[in-house]
């Protein structure tokens, strides 16, 4: 018997037992699907991932304070390290290969104007932001280069923010009280949307020293810098590194790279997305469980079948192959259908639930593919096996 006469014999065998076949397959076509969805779900949510850090470059290192591999957390118990200052960051700022260096505070403070005040992310930085964090000033300027010690009294606001205290009303030149002090806004910044679920609109950005005062801290909470991508990050590491301890008499900091954060976020969500899979997985071999069941059953419901093709001169291994083929035909129409399902699942997720980042991932897909041909394969081997040591003789007398 050729390759084609078992694949047809196979073929019109699970055709005449529809109701048996398709049931067969259900338990694979739920497990592929499951498996193209979730791991659709977990690479869409990688790639929002990494995108959403990405988006100011890859050419940015932060500072923080504290040494994590010795004080523990970043920032840890400022008594005890010596705090980062506006002077560290303008020193920052002066190295070779350093395009900017930026300081940074951040908290959240009631931000008041005639008739209307709210509570807002109040961040305080320098006049680098942005060119550090790709953000543009819709209408008005940023902070102005001012001496980082004594600055102005300015305030730019993030979009958002602008339209809640002021609607339509131009907002330049106006007066607004964040804590208790007084500032004028100078700018608005464009819209840049959220970033990991943080408005980066609903903000106002006023000078790092004055935010030192507003929140009453000694230490910045980093350093922002970018530096040439034409040079090697470990170069630029290292020469501030060296500033840095010559300024405080011992490595009290932490310096991380974007390329280092995204290593590490690119191996959490990896490891995420493969769980993930996993799950779907457990899907398939509740489908392998149905096929064996199925084939097992089919091989004592045809014990005359086998005793005829034996009379008839047909090898044990032919047996064997036949009922293989059939555990294959079966697995095959189910991972084709199970991929059908999942990517028209995937594509109906994208037109109704925009908001949720789905993206195939091809790689896993072919994977279970493959694993429900090697699935049915696994499961078609025991039945396959027991119809081939049928003892001719005795499986025709059951005719």
């Amino acid at each position: 018997m050729t390759i084609f006469d078992l694949a047809g014999l196979s073929l019109r065998t699970v055709l005449n037992q529809k109701l048996r076949s398709s049931l067969t397959a259900l338990g694979l076509i739920i497990g592929i699907a499951a498996v193209v969805i979730l791991t659709s779900i977990g690479q869409g949510i990688h790639r929002f991932v990494l995108d959403e850090f990405t988006q100011f470059g890859t050419n940015l290192l932060a500072i923080t304070p504290g040494k994590t591999t010795t004080f523990g957390i970043s920032g840890a118990t400022i008594s005890t390290v010596r705090p980062l200052t506006i002077g560290d960051a303008e020193s920052v700022g002066r190295l070779p290969n350093v395009i900017a260096a930026m300081p940074m505070v951040q908290g959240n403070a009631r931000v008041e104007t005639i008739g209307r005040h709210r509570r807002a992310n109040v961040f305080g930085v320098s006049s680098a932001l942005p060119e550090i964090w790709k953000i543009n000033v819709a209408s008005g300027r940023f902070l102005p280069e001012d001496d980082q010690s004594a600055s102005r009294a300015f305030a730019v606001l993030g979009s958002k923010l602008a339209s809640e205290l002021f609607g339509r009303t131009n907002p330049l030149g106006e007066r607004i009280r964040i804590g208790g002090d007084r500032y004028r806004i100078i700018g608005v910044m464009e819209s840049k949307g959220q970033m990991l679920g943080f408005d980066l609109d609903d903000t106002v950005h006023i000078p790092a020293d004055k935010a030192l005062e507003l929140f009453n801290r000694q230490s910045l909470m980093e350093i922002d810098v970018i530096y040439n991508p034409d040079i090697s990050v470990d170069i630029v590491e290292q020469a501030i590194k060296d500033l840095l301890i010559r300024r405080h008499g011992f490595e009290d900091f932490t310096i991380i790279t974007q390329n280092k954060m995204l290593e590490t976020m690119d191996s959490v969500l990896s490891i995420l997305t493969l769980g993930i899979g996993a799950l779907g997985g457990i899907s398939l071999l509740v489908g392998s469980v149905g096929i064996l069941t199925i084939m097992t059953i089919a091989v004592s419901e045809r014990i005359s079948e086998i005793g005829l093709l034996r009379a008839l001169g047909a090898e044990r291994r032919v047996v064997f192959q036949l009922f293989l083929a059939e555990a294959l035909a079966l697995s095959l129409a189910g991972g084709l259908a199970g991929i059908a399902v999942g990517m028209l699942t995937v594509q109906l997720i994208v037109e109704f639930i925009p908001a949720l980042p789905v993206q195939l991932a091809w790689d896993y897909l072919a994977a279970a593919f493959v694993l429900s041909l090697a699935i049915g394969m696994a499961a078609g081997v025991m039945p396959a096996i027991k119809a081939a040591r049928l003892n001719p003789l005795e499986a025709l007398r059951t005719e």
